[in-house]
């Protein structure tokens, strides 16, 4: 603690003399005992044992202790792999110039030699790349907001709400509990974006009941971490490497949402048609009607939990409010809606909201009359009158204001009865007991006052708990890029990468799509993104012909499936511990589950219209299509309504390929051609070589190849329907209630 103190310290206090050692080098700060005259005496002793302390900067020994002390905190918070793969680029940063750039193959490593003290100063003191740089500021700036958002928003009771939510509309139908924890698993991504909290969070309910309905543990455990990894990618919250490509790609949060919402949608709508074959294939029915919730009365009692994310998609893409203000606004108004909801029940029902509108009225009444606000004009404060529609504005933004504030005061009088409508995460409710019991007051606990009290406290320190391993992670991955920019190894890695893929993009695409899935063995989706954005951007960029944020997203969708791809599968190997079943296999079912994962990401890069994005590069010359856009059917229906039709088709493809039954059993051949059919509809550049040596028109090679696709799909089809018509056609399951599976 005293180093970490020692060495951020430093930067944040001794600003100027970071600014001179710009210019003359780390080496030319003062020695440790001017900084701190106190240990004058124990520098010099050291010194007199012939370690040059004494002669040492201060900042040289701040980025050193800085460096290993992030080190340390990678093993502990992330794992030693991490530590160990950032240590090896700080090691070729020293020793990368012994590497003769003659030598076959490697030569391209080759680079000048550089003293620990210009490492130092690059990794420490540079805010545009090392561990203070976009990746740190990210977090800080963007990162941070959403993690404690989504913390509030899972104490508040969210989570288990969404989860019965998913039970009370699918856990009826065929193969009802998986399709289950795919919806709750989508719900969840909205409030962490984590794949293996996802897993243990919703498995923890899923996975049982999936297991008791009939389906295999190994399938079960696969369904559950397959879901849960799509957290990531699902809007609008997604991961934290979203607000990376924001800042890497300078691409409007908002954009990336929009853009990222059909793959999002595709990707869970493939993993429910597998579930579905699955179901039909074993017969596996739903869950007993006495075991699920019903709809309407679930759904009424928590509907207010859906207010904060219509309030989210409304600030970022309606008003348009940067990242952090929408995030922060969002989180005020979650604050004031639990206050309220936590304050109402039958006795307070109609005072609670009459206060409310009494105050907004009144509030509203001095904007118009006197310009200010209501708290101003009883000070006496005045300004101009303003119109009805500005006062409303105005006013409007107090609104949180005034339901927290009426909130807490019915909660002070009245702390002792119910709160119908809201049940907080069993967190809060562990949390208020042992506060309750450790101050020997355990009638506490059950006091509406104190357990409000109690889940704002827990949600910070959910929230911040969550952004201490984020934030580790990518310092960490921070001085990758670092090392790439002082070493110069950038330029030549991109000259290799360009070689070896001969300028051909599925090349290229096919190497990230292995580096993705190598380096995401068992290290966050957010490290992964840092790494490959760093090494092979520069690379998919001079390519070209391609949206800069489809190329960003590709790699994400990759860093995604490594936590779920064997034999590093991260959120399989927590979903295999909650289903008790084998780990590898849990993982191979969980990639088979999430093969669809694996063929979206080539669809969007070459049909960027499936991301409802129009034109290539960066922003500038990128943008969200528009109504004028929609209405330009010569654009609109072969760049976008075709590619997005067809790879919803091509995901249905999927299935019976992975699965091996449609309506009925599918041979191994069929299965091949079923693979054929789905990637003909869904990536066709996968095969531009062919159009390429055909000599064939971009736009005509697209469509007939698609259009082949849909045909071969159609014709496997009519002759798998016939085949089970044939065998007498298929039963529907019936639900399997708790004695029936027990049995």
């Amino acid at each position: 603690m005293v180093f970490a103190v020692m060495a951020g310290g430093y930067v944040v206090t001794e600003f100027q003399e970071i600014q001179r050692l710009r210019v003359f080098g780390v080496d030319a700060g003062r020695p440790i005992q001017e900084v701190f005259p106190v240990l004058e005496l124990p520098v010099q002793a050291i010194a007199a044992l012939g370690i040059p302390l004494d002669t040492t900067s201060y900042a040289f020994i701040a980025g050193v202790l800085g460096a290993l002390l992030v080190l340390e905190a990678t093993r502990r918070a992330i794992g030693f792999y991490l530590m160990v793969l950032v240590s090896l680029f700080l090691v070729y940063a020293r020793f990368g110039y012994l590497i003769s750039g003659s030598a076959p193959f490697i030569g391209v490593f080759a680079t000048n030699e550089i003293g620990w003290a210009s490492i130092v100063q690059n990794l420490w003191f540079n805010t545009e790349n090392g561990i203070f740089g976009i990746p740190v500021s990210v977090s800080v700036q963007f990162i941070y907001i959403f993690v404690l958002f989504g913390a509030f928003l899972e104490m508040s009771g969210a989570g288990k709400w969404f989860i019965e939510l998913a039970y009370s509309l699918t856990g009826h139908k065929k193969g009802g509990p998986a399709k289950a924890s795919i919806l709750a698993s989508g719900f969840m991504g909205t409030i962490s974006g984590s794949s293996i909290a996802n897993t243990v969070t919703t498995g923890a309910f899923t996975i049982p009941l999936m297991k008791r309905s009939g389906y295999r543990p190994e399938f079960a455990g696969g369904v559950e971490a397959s879901a849960s990894s799509g957290g990531q990618i699902l809007p609008p919250v997604m991961g934290a490497a979203a607000f990376l490509i924001v800042s890497f790609t300078g691409t409007p949060f908002a954009d990336v949402v929009v853009a990222a919402a059909i793959p999002a949608i595709v990707f869970f709508f493939g993993v429910w048609v597998m579930v579905h074959l699955e179901a039909s294939k074993e017969g596996i029915g739903g869950i007993d009607a006495s075991e699920v919730v019903d709809f309407s009365p679930h759904f009424k009692r928590g509907w207010f939990y859906l207010v904060p994310l219509g309030l989210l998609l409304y600030y970022l893409i309606v008003v348009r409010y940067t990242v952090a203000r929408s995030a922060w606004f969002t989180i005020v108004a979650l604050v004031a809606l639990i206050a309220l909801v936590a304050a109402y029940d039958e006795q307070t029902r109609l005072p609670l909201f009459g206060t409310i509108a009494a105050l907004f009225a009144a509030h509203l009444a001095s904007f118009y009359a006197f310009g200010v606000g209501l708290a101003e004009a009883l000070f006496g404060a005045r300004a101009g009158p303003l119109s009805l529609g500005r006062a409303f504005d105005f006013a409007s933004g107090d609104l949180g204001t005034i339901v927290f504030l009426v909130g807490v005061v019915f909660l002070l009088a009245h702390p002792r009865g119910e709160a119908p409508l809201l049940d907080y995460d069993e967190q809060v409710d562990e949390a208020a007991e042992t506060v309750a019991s450790f101050v020997g007051k355990p009638a506490l606990a059950r006091n509406r006052v104190f357990e409000y009290g109690t889940f704002l406290g827990k949600s910070m320190d959910a929230g911040a708990r969550t952004a201490t391993q984020v934030v580790i992670a990518v310092a960490a991955a921070g001085i990758i890029p670092g090392v790439v920019a002082s070493t110069g190894l950038g330029p030549n890695l991109t000259t290799l990468i360009l070689n070896v893929s001969g300028g051909s993009l599925v090349l290229l695409l096919l190497i990230t799509a292995v580096s993705s899935i190598i380096l995401g063995m068992g290290m966050p989706t957010t490290v992964t993104y840092i790494i490959l954005v760093s090494l092979l951007g520069s690379a998919i960029s001079q390519i070209g012909g391609i949206p800069i944020l489809a190329a960003h997203l590709f790699i994400l969708y990759f860093g995604v499936i490594a936590d779920i791809t064997p034999p590093v599968a991260v959120a399989a190997y927590a979903a295999a511990g909650v289903a008790k079943s084998d780990q590898f296999q849990t993982g191979v079912e969980a990639f088979s589950l999430s093969l669809n994962k694996a063929i979206v990401p080539f669809a969007f890069v070459f049909s960027p219209g499936i991301l409802l994005l129009r034109g290539t590069g960066g922003p500038d010359t990128v943008n969200v299509l528009s109504l004028a856009d929609v209405l330009d059917v010569g654009f609109f229906v072969p760049y976008v309504l075709i590619p997005v039709v067809c790879v919803f088709v091509g995901v249905v493809a999927l299935g019976p390929t992975v699965i091996g039954y449609l309506y009925a059993p599918v041979s191994r051949t069929e299965r091949g051609l079923f693979a054929v059919a789905s990637l003909f509809m869904m990536a066709p550049g996968l095969i531009q070589v062919v159009r390429n040596t055909l000599g064939f028109d971009a736009l005509l090679f697209d469509l007939v190849v698609r259009g082949l696709g849909v045909a071969l799909f159609a014709a496997l089809v009519v002759k798998n329907r016939r085949a089970s018509e044939a065998n007498g056609g298929g039963e529907e399951p019936a639900p399997v209630d708790a004695a029936t599976a027990e049995a």
